[in-house]
């Protein structure tokens, strides 16, 4: 016996599966991927939901050279980064494409042309960012093209930890334990994986080869003997600090001239590892102690930072606090110049800044060093210094870097006030007792003795000549405080 084909069945409301149509729609597209600082395969909420909704994903990254000629260290970072994430996407099938453009605006507008696509990207907590995906949402609705945002690198949306009465934190210590104990309470969502699509593919036209991104001088070969950007270098950097330092980071973070911090921040700061991944794995050490609520203290700062430019963006470019508007700040390129280059005469500001340029990164202890010598030893505002961090820090990213100024200036939220002024010669002495920080950084006074390391004016032997072999300090401390205390009264 013959059986006849059966014939299709009629679709009725009844028995339509929408979910599954909507799905089969979704997979003929490509999803599009919109790659800003989310450099990881682990927790990249974006990339996950793409490949989860489409069978080919594209990722592509946004490369705006205005903004990077004011941040050349992180040209070098961002193009190693790209090489390295595009390896790690090759096995998933997804090819990384970099799109030149001159701003976000003008690519998307040809982009809202086509029709074969989804769009999704991972927040970035900066008000132009904020602002732009208000644009974006607002056309692909227009546009009827599905997208996705998703949450970024932070433990906790901006707008979910607020005081009480739903006014923004302006002081760190409650903002944090407001927002460890919201993260705490919190219910952790379920772990999702990024899949494997069907085959890679290629959409655009005229994608970058990472290498030009690099900057044109040879100043970042330095950076190739020290750092090793990408995600599983970021996780082998955390559980080494995890194993060997974090018991002893309550005070080691202080020196200098020891290794005692974590050194994660250039890896924050491109996603390379999320900052829930670091809160997960500190969770993990068993018996609890001081050091990791101190180092988890250092991601509640970013989140206050971060909070701090949503809430106050006007502190991006200008003074947090009005009042220093009116501060009688000092123009000198002479003195500005001898800071950049580390020769102020003053042994550890000097190799704080001779570290920064050779490395991409200063230590934390000598960042507040420097940052004060300028803005209150010097009297050059904090913008001058802001805008040279800027452009040498391989960790920089707006909300730190405005905010720690600004935290050293006085003229920031819950910052130091102006009239607490380090005297680089105690804080020297006291967080580089032998010298050994100054030594590796400022090699012209390796052989004085540990006493005259900090204060070469006062050594007195024939074979070392201030003002030949070591600058003579640019100020007189003692002269140099009374004068900013005495600016300071002006406001």
């Amino acid at each position: 016996m013959r059986f006849l084909p059966r014939p299709p069945p009629i679709l009725t409301h009844r028995n339509i599966n929408f979910n599954l149509l909507i799905n089969i729609f979704m997979n003929k597209k490509i999803g599009l991927f919109w790659l800003r600082d989310d450099f990881r395969i682990s927790k990249n909420n974006g990339l996950i939901e793409a490949t989860t909704n489409h069978d080919q994903v594209v990722v592509f990254y946004l490369y705006k050279k205005l903004t990077y000629k004011f941040q050349e260290a992180q040209k070098w970072w961002l193009s190693k980064s790209l090489i390295h994430f595009r390896k790690n996407l090759e096995k998933f099938n997804i090819n990384i494409e970099i799109i030149e453009t001159e701003s976000f605006k003008i690519f998307f507008e040809k982009l809202f042309k086509k029709n074969d696509f989804s769009l999704y990207w991972n927040k970035v907590y900066e008000p132009d960012y904020s602002k732009f995906d208000e644009y974006l949402v607002k056309n692909l609705k227009n546009k009827n093209i599905s997208y996705k945002i998703c949450k970024g690198n932070v433990l906790n949306e901006i707008h979910e930890i607020k005081k009480n009465d739903g006014t923004p934190f302006k002081v760190f210590t409650p903002f944090w334990r407001t927002a460890e104990r919201y993260y705490i309470e919190k219910i952790p969502s379920k772990e999702k994986l990024i899949k494997k699509c069907l085959k890679s593919k290629n959409y655009f036209q005229n994608s970058l080869n990472p290498k030009e991104i690099l900057p044109n001088n040879n100043w970042f070969k330095n950076f190739e003997n020290l750092w090793l950007p990408g995600e599983e270098n970021a996780l082998k950097e955390l559980r080494n600090f995890i194993k060997n330092k974090i018991t002893n980071y309550t005070n080691s973070r202080n020196f200098p001239n020891v290794v005692g911090t974590s050194k994660l921040s250039p890896f924050i700061k491109f996603g390379q590892i999320h900052v829930e991944t670091i809160w997960n794995e500190c969770e993990k050490i068993k018996p609890k102690n001081l050091g990791i609520s101190k180092f988890l203290a250092e991601i509640g700062w970013r989140e206050f930072n971060h909070a701090l430019i949503n809430y106050f963006p006007h502190m991006l470019k200008n003074n947090y606090s009005k009042k220093f508007d009116h501060f009688p700040w000092e123009k000198n390129s002479k003195f500005l110049t001898a800071w950049k280059k580390g020769l102020t005469g003053y042994p550890i500001v000097d190799a704080g800044m001779r570290e920064l340029y050779s490395t991409g990164w200063m230590h934390n202890r000598v960042r507040m060093i420097v940052g004060s010598f300028l803005v209150k030893h010097l009297l050059i505002n904090w913008k001058e210094g802001e805008k040279y961090f800027r452009n040498c820090l391989l960790d920089y990213s707006p909300a730190s870097n405005v905010a720690g100024w600004q935290w050293v200036a006085g003229s920031g939220a819950d910052a130091a006030p102006y009239f607490r002024i380090f005297n680089p010669i105690l804080q020297g002495e006291k967080f580089d007792k032998e010298g050994e920080y100054v030594k590796k950084w400022v090699p012209e006074l390796k052989d004085l003795p540990k006493k005259f390391i900090h204060k070469p004016w006062e050594f007195t032997d024939a074979k070392f000549k201030l003002g030949k072999d070591y600058p003579n300090p640019i100020v007189n401390h003692e002269a140099a405080r009374a004068k900013a205390l005495s600016a300071f009264k002006k406001i």
